[in-house]
């Protein structure tokens, strides 16, 4: 008893703290909107308030996947789960106007989408009596209390699938031990990426009995038709035989450094474009001024233009178009690596048999990475020379950036299989 009222301490505290912060988390949400104004749209949805006009389903499958990058790794069990359980509707939510975007481009009218609630008790009751879901999966590590706490009140299963855990994360969920261990109690399975991963689950509290190690289903991806098209008709137009090499999901801090890099490079591949890559949307303009205050010429996907041969930096300043871009490129550097943000996943432009580079800071998909690069196909560099120096050896020699591509894709074909081992953890919920 004593155990259970600590834990009813903890949430309670916690949820007093959030209630105070949410005055400056709208705030920020707005101040994001002056940037990117879809942060402006769908408010109610955020605290649990749903159009009256949004037809709810019935007793559907609850999948959270906070932004792109979780969205994009669960569509493929999306897509099984509508192919062999039709008769299951499905709900998607996610905390991003980039997520939406995704989820509306990727299933269209075939899945339910709203926001996910914020963490507030309230908003989450309402969200439950709205849609009453038979099933939660939640995408990686997006661990709330009290999200986590409803579907325990209502009955409703939860599975934390593609599970990972950065040594980094697990410290910060130790800091609030008794929050951590209610939530893991009442979570019905985690599907971890690897024995790393899903031990420091249970080292938080997990009950093993409750641990799967499934693989990474981001093996499981297959290259988008369209992208791969895409790919082609773009890099026609700015010429077979000119090296080019992407940026791709960078961030604010990381712009100067790939432009300075660039500017470099040009002095020995005067031909050489890049392809700047912003994660986000906010940051599409600030990456392309940013390469125009260098002196660079410049070309904007957003404006139509098309590159000509004086063209030195192509913006990729459009959504669901980053993949396109990566199949036109010679070699792939993944972004929020040179700064401590973890980086970004590899598997996508290793899909497409590209070299990839990442810098340091990549603890996000450590053992995705760490792999790649011991099978050959990725190199980390530790800081922005160095990433220099590798894409000038890799421009130097194009049998070696092929070869390092061909690796790449190999090792991830040799690891699929984690897709049919959570399907069924799935259906089994």
């Amino acid at each position: 008893m004593r155990w259970g009222l600590t834990e009813s301490m903890f949430r309670f505290l916690y949820s007093v703290a959030l209630y105070l912060l949410t005055p400056f988390i709208v705030l920020q949400l707005w101040r994001r909107g002056s940037r990117s104004p879809a942060y402006r749209q769908r408010w109610a949805e955020r605290f649990g308030f749903y159009p009256r006009a949004l037809t709810a389903p019935q007793a559907p499958l609850w999948i959270h996947s906070v932004s792109v990058g979780e969205t994009i790794a669960i569509a493929p069990l999306v897509e099984r789960l509508l192919a062999e359980n039709p008769q299951t509707p499905v709900l998607m939510t996610t905390m991003t106007p980039t997520g939406s975007e995704r989820v509306v481009s990727m299933f269209g009218g075939r899945v339910t989408h709203v926001y996910c609630p914020y963490d507030l008790p309230g908003a989450l009751a309402r969200f439950q009596r709205r849609f009453r879901p038979r099933a939660c999966v939640i995408v990686e590590t997006e661990l709330w209390p009290n999200l986590i706490h409803s579907c325990a009140r209502n009955q409703v299963p939860v599975l934390v699938a593609n599970a990972r855990m950065s040594a980094r994360s697990a410290k910060g969920y130790q800091r609030f031990g008794g929050l951590t261990r209610s939530m893991l109690k009442s979570v019905t399975m985690i599907a971890a990426q690897n024995d790393v991963d899903g031990q420091r689950f249970v080292s938080l509290g997990l009950e093993p009995n409750k641990l799967q190690v499934t693989g990474s289903i981001k093996f499981d991806i297959e290259s988008d038709p369209r992208k791969v098209v895409l790919g082609d008709q773009l890099r026609s137009q700015w010429g077979d035989d000119r090296p080019v090499w992407a940026a791709a999901s960078t961030h604010d801090d990381e712009h100067r450094q790939i432009i300075e890099i660039h500017t470099h490079l040009l002095k020995d591949f005067p031909s050489l474009m890049l392809v700047l890559v912003p994660r986000h949307p906010e940051q599409f303009a600030v990456a392309g001024d940013q390469a125009a205050a260098a002196g660079l010429n410049v070309c904007r996907r957003s404006a139509g233009d098309l590159p000509d041969a004086h063209t030195q930096v192509f913006v990729g300043d459009t959504l669901g178009e980053m993949l396109g871009f990566c199949a036109a490129s010679d070699i792939v550097f993944v972004g929020g690596s040179l700064i401590e943000r973890g980086g970004h996943n590899p598997l996508e432009p290793a899909l497409l048999s590209r070299p990839v580079l990442v810098g340091p800071h990549y603890f996000n998909f450590l053992h995705i990475t760490d792999q790649l690069a011991e099978a050959g196909g990725l190199s980390v560099l530790a800081d922005q020379q160095m990433l220099e120096v590798r894409l000038r050896a890799l421009l130097e020699n194009a049998d070696q950036a092929r070869e390092m591509g061909e690796k790449g894709k190999a090792y991830l074909d040799a690891n699929r299989g984690a897709l049919g081992r959570l399907l069924a953890l799935v259906t089994g919920l």
